[in-house]
């Protein structure tokens, strides 16, 4: 693809970002309440939301703070959980024009998100970096102030209501695995083999041990590991080719 200068400006692209914005401010005021109810202050918390841009990267890493874990079972659950970003950071290269060099993709990587990607590729003409930070501008902004609200709120609400709204993170995770889970059936075994791996490492005294950073890492590495042995991923072009090739001895 002739890689011509992108056609869209900062504009366009925090226009772009305004609905990813709004839905990251509900989803990190849940973080925000989760954070505070783990013992976190509220400037750590809204300094996380500024530093990092990931929901399951954060809320796991609570996880791994509360519990005092190492920076080893840190960097180590980081990778496991964000790992998908790079793959989208491969593939988006590919849609950037030719002012994005090599600072700007340093930069640019920072808000790279799930959503963020979707609407970026989903574009028909390649993406320059005033599109892509104004892209990142509005999702920016609604993480870090729904995590300051989120913070601020549950210092201030009953615990019972604390409690509540602080599922509303984890309501988000399960509303995007249902979706995948419905469609592909080995997506829904991977799920359900690594929750009950988790139960097992919960549960079982011997396992019980194991922190809740390295058990996120094992139940997610074995499941994936296991379906990909029993339920691989057929490749399309191999399927192609080998139809070729059958039509051609025919």
């Amino acid at each position: 693809m002739h890689r011509e200068i992108s056609p869209y400006g900062y504009k366009n692209g925090f226009c772009d970002g305004i609905p990813i914005g709004l839905g990251y401010f509900s989803v990190s005021f849940g973080f925000g309440i989760t954070a505070v109810n783990e013992g976190l202050w509220l400037l750590e918390a809204v300094l996380i939301s500024m530093t990092n841009l990931t929901s399951a990267g954060q809320v796991a890493g609570v996880g791994v703070i509360v519990a005092a874990g190492g920076l080893i079972e840190m960097i180590l659950t980081q990778l496991v959980i964000n790992l998908r970003y790079s793959l989208m950071g491969i593939t988006l290269t590919q849609r950037l024009d030719t002012r994005c060099t090599f600072p700007h993709r340093l930069l640019m990587s920072f808000g790279l998100t799930d959503e963020i990607f979707a609407v970026s590729s989903a574009k028909p003409y390649p993406v320059g970096p005033r599109y892509f930070y104004g892209l990142m501008c509005a999702p920016y902004i609604g993480w870090a102030a729904g995590t300051l609200f989120g913070a601020w709120a549950g210092n201030l609400l009953p615990m019972d209501i604390r409690n509540a709204m602080g599922i509303m993170i984890y309501a988000m995770f399960v509303a995007i695995i249902i979706p995948p889970m419905k469609k592909n059936r080995g997506v829904l075994l991977v799920v359900a083999l690594a929750s009950l791996i988790s139960c097992c490492m919960y549960y079982i005294p011997l396992l019980s041990g194991i922190s809740s950073g390295f058990a996120i890492i094992i139940s997610a590495c074995l499941a994936a590991v296991v379906m990909a042995l029993l339920c691989p991923v057929k490749d399309d072009a191999a399927d192609t080719s080998e139809g070729e090739v059958l039509r051609d001895e025919d």
